[in-house]
């Protein structure tokens, strides 16, 4: 698996083993044109054999959309296609708060946030789910979130 946490700098990212015990953060990427990160995450998902991806979703307090979690739902969809991997979604309203609390990285600029936030969002998603989708399933948007989870 491989847990992705969408910000408009960077991409923090997150691995685990084959048996999604172990969660590591790993380097954060730094956002450019969408073509040069799917070559970086792409030669990520071969390293790692990755089978499908985690996305985090920054929705609000009521558990609706923000206009970031829309880009981030955007990002998702067209990454798993191009990736053509499956995807789930993992509510990230409060992640970045909590990974900063609990590694303190507040006002952390390295990426290591972004990628201890997208750690805390696999790990999320491996106690609660959901169950991965086929990119084409996915509706265009995403009306419920899982869990409770930072930002994008």
């Amino acid at each position: 698996m491989l847990s992705l946490d969408v910000g408009k700098r960077r991409i923090g990212l997150a691995g685990c083993d084959a048996l999604g015990i172990t969660v590591k953060p790993l380097p954060a990427l730094k956002r450019g044109r969408f073509d040069l990160d799917l070559l970086t995450l792409q030669e990520h998902c071969l390293r790692r054999r990755v089978e499908g991806l985690v996305v985090g979703l920054p929705l609000d307090e009521a558990g609706s959309l923000t206009e970031q979690a829309r880009h981030c739902e955007r990002y998702g969809i067209r990454l798993a296609r191009a990736l053509q991997l499956p995807l789930a979604w993992v509510n990230e309203h409060s992640s970045t708060w909590t990974a900063a609390e609990r590694h303190n990285l507040h006002g952390d600029r390295s990426g290591q946030l972004d990628s201890a936030a997208a750690a805390l969002l696999l790990e999320q998603w491996l106690r609660e789910g959901p169950e991965l989708k086929p990119v084409y399933l996915e509706a265009p948007v995403i009306s419920q979130g899982a869990g409770d989870g930072g930002s994008c």
